[in-house]
């Protein structure tokens, strides 16, 4: 039985967009058997009224008196707020109630919560948020994207490890290539963290292609892409706002002109599908990996639609045992025992 709880408090439209896609879930995805929407029950059965459902075997309400704001201190939040919508949703997993869970809330008390409540899996020094990102021909595992602003080299070859196992597992790359984000491509290139962690990538077992670049990023020739949380952040909402500032530009020279309308008007199905393909909703948020259960984070302005697919996803981290997955690879990689070689010259 696959079983996925949403927190239905968290998110900048919550709870109607929140409850919505879980009711999507309910209906469209036959593989999940029952979708359990966490939070104010009262809020939550008002939603489930207004869209035309209710309670059923596939469909359920948990409630939980509190909610963790978005401004709210996540570490302080996560242990004063001990009925919240966050906390109820991981207590769900660790009970065995639930296989995974996903919110677009608090992402640091999320992140927060999983870690007290489920731990890490045996082995990982530091669990990671793996952030997807369309490319030229497949999707591109980003680790970290925000959980560990200051990172040891053998942290990242952990990480390597951690997005090979799921890029693998949910993404559906048979052999994920990996590489390093750093500020060229010779082995030689990046500040020492990167360089030493190059060297402890190396010797993982992941199909490694040593350092990229920023500009290599879209490419299609990469699936995980390696480098601490502050980087890897700052690539990620960079990459939000030049997608934005694509689509203002693009509304606006259509405009301009007659025949440039018309000319949209003949080009509406490539932009219908160009658009599609760089909409972040539908690649289901991102995986918290390295602690003992299934979390999806996704934005905070996620709609029913994000939340669908974050559904999506989740089940299919379940169900592949990504964190069974990567606990074995961890476990078979003892990173500290051999020492590095010194990158003096």
């Amino acid at each position: 039985m696959m079983r996925i709880a949403i927190d239905a408090m968290g998110g900048d439209f919550a709870p109607r967009e929140i409850v919505r896609g879980g009711v999507l879930a309910a209906k469209q995805l036959k593989d999940i058997d029952v979708v359990i929407l966490v939070g104010d029950a009262t809020h939550i059965r008002h939603e489930l009224q207004l869209c035309g459902a209710s309670e059923s075997d596939r469909l359920q309400v948990r409630h939980a008196s509190e909610v963790i704001g978005m401004e709210d201190a996540p570490a302080i939040a996560v242990r004063k707020k001990r009925d919240s919508s966050i906390n109820r949703c991981v207590s769900l997993i660790k009970e065995g109630e639930a296989d995974a869970a996903v919110s677009a809330g608090n992402s640091g008390a999320f992140s927060a919560a999983a870690m007290f409540g489920l731990g890490r899996v045996k082995g990982v020094a530091r669990p990671v948020i793996a952030a997807v990102l369309p490319t030229r021909d497949r999707p591109l595992l980003l680790v970290d994207s925000g959980a560990n602003m200051d990172c040891e080299p053998a942290w990242l070859a952990q990480f390597a490890i951690m997005g090979s196992a799921y890029s693998q597992a949910v993404l559906r790359q048979p052999n994920p290539v990996v590489g390093l984000l750093s500020i060229g491509t010779e082995d030689s290139k990046g500040n020492e963290v990167t360089k030493r962690a190059f060297q402890l990538i190396q010797r993982t077992g992941v199909n490694f292609r040593g350092n990229v670049e920023g500009r290599d990023l879209f490419l299609g020739k990469t699936d995980v892409v390696v480098c601490d949380g502050f980087v890897g952040n700052v690539v990620l909402k960079t990459t939000e706002s030049v997608a934005h500032a694509i689509s203002f530009w693009m509304k606006k020279e259509f405009v301009r002109h007659p025949l440039r309308i018309l000319g949209a008007i003949l080009l509406k199905g490539a932009l219908t599908t160009l658009k599609s393909r760089m909409d972040p909703e539908i690649y289901g948020g991102a995986p918290l990996l390295g602690v003992n259960g299934s979390v999806i984070i996704t934005h905070g302005a996620s709609t029913q639609k994000a939340i669908f697919h974050a559904v999506r996803v989740a089940a299919l981290a379940a169900r592949n045992n990504v964190t069974d997955e990567i606990a074995s690879r961890i476990c078979a990689m003892p990173l500290h025992d051999t020492p590095l070689p010194s990158n003096n010259k």
